[in-house]
């Protein structure tokens, strides 16, 4: 792969990322929010763009990374998606107790916290499942299974959710953000069934 197209697809993903969070940055809404508040809504941004990171990870389509790297930059990418749904959940706690209790309960009027709180799950799910792997002795195909239909239900829930608010991400950045994320979502696990499919017929 040329270094030209190779500049291109890392240019490509950080604007993806970046712009929405650029946008979100520049929002005048930040001005009526206090700090916590404004943390929080990044970090529930920064969710999101990672979220198009790990799949492409997984289908090793970044270049320049090995399939080692980027399985050990998977694992390490999803540990700070925890770290910054944690900080998103706690910075609404702190700035806003019943909103949060509400959605945590599912009986919060506005939708998108229901699909926040089932993205979270999943993600904490997928993250314990992880870290337990080899004590639940869970086999490769196991595993693989699990990892996917989590990661199906937490693409879903987040992308609902960040559709659903109105905020400070604009619309338009974030609504391509969120298509990409589908996109290499169905785009990995599309390449990993075919690439099952030739392992089980083996060399031919």
């Amino acid at each position: 792969m040329s270094s030209v197209r190779v500049t291109l697809i890392w240019a490509c993903l950080a604007a993806a990322i970046c712009v929405p969070f650029a946008f979100a940055a520049t929002s005048p809404l930040l001005a009526w929010r206090d700090p916590i508040y404004i943390a929080a809504g990044f970090a529930g941004s920064l969710a999101l763009g990672l979220l198009l990171v790990q799949p492409l990870l997984t289908g090793g389509y970044l270049p320049g990374l090995s399939a080692h790297r980027g399985r050990r930059a998977h694992r390490w990418i999803g540990g700070v998606l925890v770290v910054a749904v944690i900080v998103h959940v706690g910075g609404l706690w702190i700035t806003s107790p019943p909103d949060v209790i509400d959605a945590l309960l599912f009986t919060s009027p506005t939708p998108f916290s229901t699909w926040g709180v089932i993205a979270m799950w999943a993600i904490f799910a997928v993250a314990l499942l992880a870290a337990l792997r080899q004590r639940l002795q869970l086999g490769p195909r196991t595993w693989r299974i699990a990892h996917m239909l989590l990661a199906v239900v937490i693409v879903v829930g987040v992308v609902v959710h960040g559709m659903l608010i109105e905020g400070t991400m604009e619309t338009v950045s974030k609504a391509v953000l969120c298509a990409l994320v589908v996109a290499a979502t169905i785009k990995v696990m599309a390449d990993l069934r075919v690439w099952r499919r030739r392992d089980r017929r083996g060399p031919r």
